[in-house]
């Protein structure tokens, strides 16, 4: 039986592949309570990439599609409205099956897809990977939500500051930045926030679904699926997930909070708008 040294120096960076810690993964008796909190642990590592690059990325697209839902031009608003409803309203687990398919099945039926970024050819074989293919349909998928909530706030932002800023003679872009992004976000952010919790719990979903873990490179729910067929005991390897999840989570919480806090530093205390978790069962 190793040590807790032992396991957490063979095991804590294990997630990034094979040449990063012990080449194999502890089986059957060999597997002690250690070995779990240093792989789980390690396994964490992609779901805080996930939830890090998804969030930071999808939030600049976010702001675009709520701008372009909010535009009086039908060739805006129409393809930015059917954006968010395809992928507010179909299930995370289907998109990341549907966008796994056509990453295989499409090249080698001859179709080349134009995604912007590249081109979906046979070559293109780091879309079918989850840190690549996974990684993009949970930017799409929080672009979606984040963009509703955007969407809301610019319709909601007082009409009273938008006189004030044509008053004062600000042009569209600069009154789009001083005035209606702040006031967006300070809307927006309590909800958003919810969002972010949303979408880093959603990540256990990536390696769950139709995307490989290649070499057992996988994340935190992956290696607690792992042990528990291993081992056939639920109530330690689950548990350890979910005590990671709620330390994330609080790290997300404290961050989100001191944006927030920046955010409505210029209002009253009375007046500043307050996040409350509000748990959302079917995403």
């Amino acid at each position: 039986m190793r040590t807790c040294w032992e396991s957490f120096s063979g095991y804590a960076l294990r997630a990034l592949g094979r040449g990063y810690g012990e080449r194999l993964l502890p089986r059957g008796t060999d597997i002690s309570f250690c070995d779990q909190v240093a792989l789980i642990g390690s396994g964490l590592i992609w779901n805080i990439y996930f939830a890090a690059v998804a969030i930071a990325l999808g939030f600049f697209m976010a702001t675009a599609v709520a701008l372009a839902r909010n535009s009086a031009s039908p060739w805006l608003w129409r393809p930015a409205a059917a954006f968010i409803f395809t992928f507010r309203g179909s299930p995370l687990f289907i998109q990341f099956f549907f966008f796994y398919s056509a990453f295989v099945l499409l090249p080698r039926a001859g179709i080349e897809i134009p995604l912007g970024f590249t081109t979906l050819t046979l070559q293109t074989s780091a879309l079918t990977t989850a840190q690549v293919g996974g990684l993009f349909v949970l930017i799409l998928n929080t672009t979606a939500y984040s963009a509703e909530l955007f969407y809301g706030a610019l319709k909601s932002v007082p009409k009273g500051d938008l006189e004030a800023a044509e008053a004062y003679g600000m042009s569209g872009f600069t009154k789009f930045r001083r005035v209606v992004w702040p006031n967006m976000l300070r809307l927006a952010w309590p909800s958003y926030t919810n969002e972010a919790i949303f979408l880093t719990h959603s990540t256990t979903l990536v390696f769950l679904s139709a995307f490989p873990a290649r070499q057992q490179s996988g994340e935190a729910f992956y290696y607690a699926r792992y042990f528990v067929d291993q081992t056939f005991n639920p109530f330690v390897a689950y548990p350890l997930v979910a005590a990671f999840f709620v330390a994330l989570t609080l790290a997300i919480v404290a961050i989100f909070g001191r944006i927030n806090r920046r955010l409505n530093r210029h209002l009253p205390q009375e007046r500043r708008a307050k996040f409350r978790f509000r748990p959302q069962y079917l995403r």
